[in-house]
């Protein structure tokens, strides 16, 4: 069985990413910081002993090996969230990506998937205003793209709590710095993340996506298979 380990597992679009991979019946590792608490679907997964949750700091060298050993794949779903602390985006999106990158890399997991944003690495963005978060997201996606390892980056547009969106609408996918605005409900980008480590077309990839009523649904590997452009 496949062992998928997600870093920021409480968080709005980690959580249904886990939500997702244990749909599928895959093994689910959800790494969370201390004192997180727990999304409804989540607690009642790890209730059941059909979901593992491990709490540490991404800093915490020794304990991510350790939550990291054994897994085929990672998802980064980790995100500063809005703080006075201008330097959240820094440690964050920056810093603690590179660390969730030394980890696999001493470990030996090879298949990773970012999540990161739309505009990544815009310096003139209003996004910006919060610590120069799009500027720190795209250095985190550099040093993924530096690492060696099989990388996908996912860059999602504005991000939806509306999760009936997700049978409503299909994904538009395209390439990097193609697509400036619009949104796509985080259930969607979750599902995308799935796809893309089922995918190995992906590899390699920055995908931006954001979703519309007017899009046919169609899968990743179908959007990959007919020709996406890199």
């Amino acid at each position: 069985m496949t062992v998928v380990a997600v870093t920021g597992a409480s968080g709005k679009t980690g959580w249904r990413v886990v939500d997702g991979a244990l749909r599928q019946g895959l093994e689910v590792r959800a790494i969370v910081r201390p004192g997180s608490v727990l999304p409804a679907a989540l607690a009642e997964a790890e209730r059941q002993g059909r979901l593992a949750v491990l709490r540490l700091e991404l800093g915490q060298t020794e304990a991510l090996h350790g939550a990291l050993s054994g897994c085929d794949a990672l998802v980064i779903a980790t995100g500063a969230r809005p703080s006075v602390d201008l330097a959240g985006p820094l440690k964050v999106d920056a810093f603690g990506v590179r660390d969730q990158i030394r980890a696999c890399q001493a470990v030996g997991l090879r298949r990773v998937v970012l999540v990161s944003s739309l505009c990544a690495g815009r310096w003139q963005h209003p996004l910006n205003l919060f610590g120069l978060i799009l500027v720190w997201k795209r250095l985190g996606e550099r040093l993924l793209e530096q690492s060696g390892l099989d990388w996908t980056v996912i860059r999602p547009g504005g991000l939806s709590e509306d999760d009936s969106r997700t049978d409503r609408e299909g994904v538009v996918f395209s390439g990097p710095d193609q697509q400036e605005r619009d949104s796509i409900p985080r259930r969607l980008v979750a599902q995308v993340c799935l796809e893309a480590l089922a995918s190995p077309a992906s590899i390699g990839r920055i995908i931006e996506i954001t979703s519309s009523p007017e899009q046919e649904p169609q899968p990743l590997s179908q959007w990959l298979t007919a020709g996406a452009p890199g």
